[in-house]
């Protein structure tokens, strides 16, 4: 299971599903995080069908460092994220 942590405030969330996601044209385009796009983890289409299912980025603007354990990256709102997986 992917957990996903805001550096600033330690706000996240957690779930089976990692989604690179185009807000343009409203679709995943991977299961990677990848410059460009937004980052949706959780468990989308499921549990309660609420926006609480799932967490959304804003574009991921650079990725700081990466190995098979974590990723870290910034996004267009200037957040700096680190991805568990």
């Amino acid at each position: 299971m992917a957990r996903l942590v805001r550096e600033s405030d330690g706000e996240g969330y957690y779930g089976s599903r990692v989604e690179a996601w185009d807000r343009v044209e409203k679709k995943c385009v991977g299961n990677e995080p990848m410059i460009g796009y937004c980052l949706l983890v959780g468990t989308i289409g499921a549990g309660t069908y609420s926006t609480r299912d799932w967490w959304r980025t804003t574009e991921i603007t650079e990725i700081v460092s990466q190995d098979e354990d974590k990723m870290v990256f910034k996004t267009v709102s200037g957040s700096t994220y680190t991805l568990y997986r």
